[in-house]
């Protein structure tokens, strides 16, 4: 069983896992676990796998009346989740995080069912941290976990990612035939992560025009909340601007991009050092312990992406990415140092951990 959610952050890695699963033992059976109105009840079933939903909510950062029934949904999922422990009886679980994992996690280390914690970023979710202490294996991505998990279970393996990624050098042509770019010009892929970044967004909607009149196109993913707005606003560069809601070959996306504008999500920072492409990121605030920074820095430590800061987007993203762009051996440095960076096979990797506690 696998649970993991709220954004793709959570989700892919996790289905990523349970592919790799599926290639190592075909007749595995797989269950997910997840939160009931958020975008895994969508994406997993999307990916072949059952799941199942549970009524836990996050906590909300700012005071609000929901926290209240936070104790209540808790309770009430894990109720939940053991009966449906007790009928699917897995032999290992897997939590990659967000509150989502939380009941399966808490109801395995009860049952005494081994379990794995996959953490994705560089500083430690809290539903991670408090269910550490009961995992056979905690999978990390970066180095100094041990201030918040036991050092003899914490193994570096990177985070999973889509297997496609993984193979998209040599897609380029592909790639821009399938977004309707053209050849021979500079591309720029924005994405603010699967549910989208208002700060980058608005930095886009205000920088159309210089974008449109420099020379270069635009793959831009705006999120659902976004998208009318942005595809309105873009109606005038069309053939130069590309606006999608969500993109679903992140593959050709990467594989047609020159430079990546991008939130500094776990899943996303692997992904960009994988396709080893320049970067320029935008760490989210609204992001628990800043953990989205810690992501970035990581990287600026090693000259591998430049920073912006998010209250610096609307002035200085656009003329920062322009630059990039335009200069070729920063893009080559940015690039290598990306690269030299990319963890390979870590769903592989993650997947044989998990069948060994498993007892395969």
């Amino acid at each position: 069983m696998l649970s993991g959610g709220g954004t793709g952050g959570h989700i892919f890695p996790a289905v990523a896992i349970a592919n790799k699963i599926k290639e190592f033992h075909p007749n595995a059976e797989i269950l997910f676990v997840g939160a009931l109105g958020r975008m895994e009840m969508e994406k997993v079933p999307a990916a072949g796998y059952k799941i199942v939903g549970v009524p836990i909510a996050g906590l909300q950062r700012k005071l609000s009346l929901s926290n209240l029934k936070l104790p209540f949904l808790l309770l009430k999922s894990i109720r939940q989740t053991f009966q449906v422990m007790a009928d699917f009886k897995p032999d290992a679980v897997v939590g990659t995080g967000g509150y989502a994992s939380a009941p399966l996690l808490y109801a395995a280390g009860i049952k005494k069912v081994p379990y794995l914690i996959q953490e994705q970023n560089s500083f430690a979710g809290i539903t991670n941290k408090l269910l550490a202490k009961k995992a056979g294996k905690i999978c990390t991505a970066y180095e100094g976990m041990e201030q918040f998990f036991p050092a003899e279970k914490i193994m570096m393996t990177g985070n999973p990612v889509r297997k496609a990624i993984e193979e998209c050098s040599g897609l380029k042509q592909e790639g821009i035939t399938h977004f309707q770019l053209h050849s021979g010009v500079k591309t720029i892929l924005v994405i603010g992560g699967s549910l989208g970044a208002r700060t980058v967004n608005q930095a886009l909607l205000g920088g159309l025009e210089v974008l449109a009149n420099s020379g270069v196109q635009v793959i831009w993913q705006t999120g659902k909340g976004f998208y009318e707005q942005a595809k309105q606003a873009a109606k005038p560069f069309a053939g130069k601007i590309q606006v999608f809601d969500f993109i679903a070959r992140m593959d050709l996306a990467y594989a047609a991009a020159d430079l990546v504008i991008s939130r500094a999500g776990a899943s996303s920072v692997s992904e960009i050092c994988l396709a080893g492409l320049p970067s320029v990121l935008v760490p989210s605030p609204n992001v628990a312990e800043d953990h989205q920074t810690k992501n970035a820095m990581a990287l600026v430590k090693k000259n591998a992406t430049v920073l912006v800061k998010d209250n610096e987007a609307s002035s200085q993203l656009i003329a920062e990415a322009l630059h990039i762009i335009n200069d070729p051996t920063k893009l080559k440095e940015l690039s290598n140092n990306a690269a030299a960076m990319a963890f390979r096979d870590s769903a592989g990797v993650i997947a044989k951990e998990v069948l060994k506690l498993a007892g395969f």
